[in-house]
């Protein structure tokens, strides 16, 4: 049975108990991080935690960071995912219990603090270089996409349109504009371009992109950051995604037709090299696991 973080204590999952009148579960009011793991060691949780402050903040929910990070690391000791090759730690943070209204709450709350960890698994080498489907769908979401709320719905039922399609995976489609997948960054390569959506109110700026875009400007990679119209979509020479759970991830296919020369391009080859390489840098650059 996985251990879990729930309101300060380390507990069975089976003993977690939330309120019904928690406005997370009735009102979406609550934000969320996820963060990769690597052996026992996080990547990039300094960045994870900036923005989970900056959602926080936006969404005007009261709550102290501090001791988050080590709670993090406690996870993954006390479900023994030290050595696992992936793993994760997800914390929930929403506004807290009080009587439902559309309105904060008059009374001060104590939000509520949910955390778990959970390995996950790379595609086969084999897989990945297949490369993965993809199709279009209205993006639904609101207009914050950028604040990483608890709000998923619109995602869900775009992800869920694209499996019952028979694709892998969903891009956003917004007048005209090819904005994100429906839980990774989305990317295309033009002319030996790279280019992704700008960081606007439109997209949540992921970390992973981050990473990836620093990547490949110290590897002179031509980049640019400029909307992607999805009339462009049948001239690319490469399309891929990047997530935290998703890495560098291509897409061959596109609304069933083949993307490129309908195998893995070389500069989301590249990309994915360097990203696995910085993965194998900040591990390296520890003495063994500082979970």
């Amino acid at each position: 049975m996985s251990i879990v973080f729930l309101d300060g204590d380390f507990i069975q999952k089976d003993e977690a108990k939330i309120s019904p009148d928690d406005r997370g579960f009735l009102l979406a009011d609550g934000v969320y991080e996820v963060t990769p793991f690597y052996n026992g060691v996080p990547f990039s949780l300094d960045r994870h935690m900036a923005r989970l402050e900056r959602s926080l903040a936006w969404m005007r929910i009261n709550y102290s960071l501090d001791g988050l990070e080590e709670i993090h690391k406690q996870l993954i000791r006390a479900n023994e995912f030290q050595d696992a090759p992936t793993s994760y730690v997800y914390v929930q943070i929403t506004r807290g219990a009080a009587p439902r209204t559309h309105y904060f709450p008059q009374e001060d709350v104590e939000p509520t603090v949910y955390a778990f960890a959970r390995t996950w698994e790379r595609p086969s080498p084999e897989r990945w270089a297949q490369g993965f489907s993809a199709m279009t769908v209205p993006d639904r979401r609101w207009s914050r996409a950028d604040i990483k709320t608890i709000c998923l719905l619109p995602n869900v039922l775009a992800f869920q349109d694209a499996i019952e399609a028979g694709a892998d995976d969903a891009i956003l489609v917004r007048d005209g504009v090819a904005i994100e997948g429906a839980h990774m960054n989305f990317w295309g390569v033009f002319d030996g371009t790279v280019v992704t959506h700008p960081t606007t109110s439109n997209i949540l700026p992921g970390i992973t992109r981050e990473v990836v875009l620093e990547l490949a400007d110290q590897a002179g990679i031509a980049l640019e950051e400029r909307p992607i119209q999805v009339e462009e979509l049948k001239d690319a020479d490469e399309l891929f995604f990047t997530g935290t759970t998703g890495e560098v991830r291509p897409i061959t296919t596109l609304n069933g037709a083949v993307v490129g020369n309908g195998s893995v391009g070389s500069l989301t080859q590249k990309l994915s090299d360097l990203f696995h390489g910085k993965v194998q840098e900040v591990r390296s650059a520890l003495e063994g696991p500082i979970a």
